[in-house]
């Protein structure tokens, strides 16, 4: 039989395990569509998606690395060797309406709802980005269920394909992903010459948690842009400064709400900081060796920052 994740808005089902939270999967019983007295297929069952295979990224590396990164690139294929397997994701709703034999959800027993954002610090890359597409899929499915042209209930496309398709009009609508670019952006100190790096307290983090969480500048893509562009606008609208030596570095799928964060590396060119007020509260120039509280290992913005302060010889 299937099996699946199960969700509850951003928050899947775990089990504690001696090594920490693991997402549960519950099997699904054997079911077939059955067509409506029209021929098509029934409308698409809001609540369960099939997942992609999601691969292990130690694939990505490539002989062309320098040599001296042959440490690096085996810790990094140690800590990302596992492979998830393609399984479904519900919702738990879904999961009650269908009688799917669920485990018992309770703070008295081992299985819980977790929010991704606690289980990325924690779980291989290969199963939170399962868990990252479940998450978007299951919000795309819900919010498309009716004609953007022509307002007709919608139905899922023939043949697996992840598309929903309008009876009437033929529309076909995919899932959308939102490209975001986010920017760590260096610069010698001023005074002494050590590394430092520009983080910014946004608003959204919270004014009353300390300490302050600091993160990097980031933004959607506009239309019309390139991402070379995204970035020293993103960087001028916040900060008010410009960059040089803008690089790509990596990428990462966040489901906040259906984002595609393609991170960067720049150098600080000119200009005094002036903060967009209604975006952050404050932001400046911090020695590596000197940080504040910046976003969870798990989190791009990390990575980014952590690429840094490993090439000054230091470890967060």
């Amino acid at each position: 039989m299937a099996s699946a994740f199960v969700f509850s808005d951003d928050t899947v089902l775990c089990q504690q395990t001696p090594d920490g939270w693991w997402p549960l999967q519950v099997q699904l019983p054997q079911t077939r569509p059955n067509p409506d007295d029209s021929g098509h297929p029934q409308a698409y069952q809001v609540g369960h998606v099939t997942l992609l295979e999601s691969l292990a990224p130690n694939h990505w590396l490539s002989d062309g690395l320098p040599d001296d990164s042959i440490d690096i690139k085996r810790k990094i294929s140690d800590i990302n060797t596992f492979t998830a397997q393609a399984a479904s994701a519900i919702t738990y709703d879904y999961a009650v309406a269908h009688n799917v034999a669920l485990p018992l959800v309770a703070e008295s027993s081992s299985n819980v709802f977790l929010p991704y954002r606690q289980l990325i610090t924690q779980l291989p890359v290969a199963l939170i980005t399962q868990i990252s597409q479940a998450i978007q899929l299951l919000r795309w499915q819900t919010d498309t269920r009716f004609c953007s042209r022509c307002a007709a209930a919608v139905v899922h496309a023939d043949r697996g394909e992840r598309a929903m398709v309008c009876p009437v009009c033929r529309l076909r609508q995919y899932p959308r992903v939102q490209p975001c670019v986010i920017t760590a952006i260096t610069r010698p100190n001023p005074q002494t010459g050590e590394m430092q790096v520009l983080l910014a307290h946004h608003h959204r983090y919270g004014e009353q948690t300390l300490p302050r969480l600091y993160g990097l500048i980031a933004g959607f893509v506009e239309v019309g842009e390139s991402l070379e562009h995204a970035v020293v606008r993103e960087v001028a609208e916040e900060v008010n400064i410009s960059v040089a030596d803008i690089r790509y570095v990596s990428s990462q799928p966040w489901p906040f709400p259906s984002n595609l964060m393609l991170g960067f590396r720049a150098s600080y060119a000119g200009g005094d900081i002036v903060i967009q007020a209604d975006e952050l509260s404050h932001a400046d120039f911090f020695d590596v060796s000197n940080l504040p509280k910046i976003p969870s290992k798990g989190s791009i913005a990390y990575e980014l920052i952590a690429q840094i302060a490993h090439e000054q010889g230091i470890t967060l």
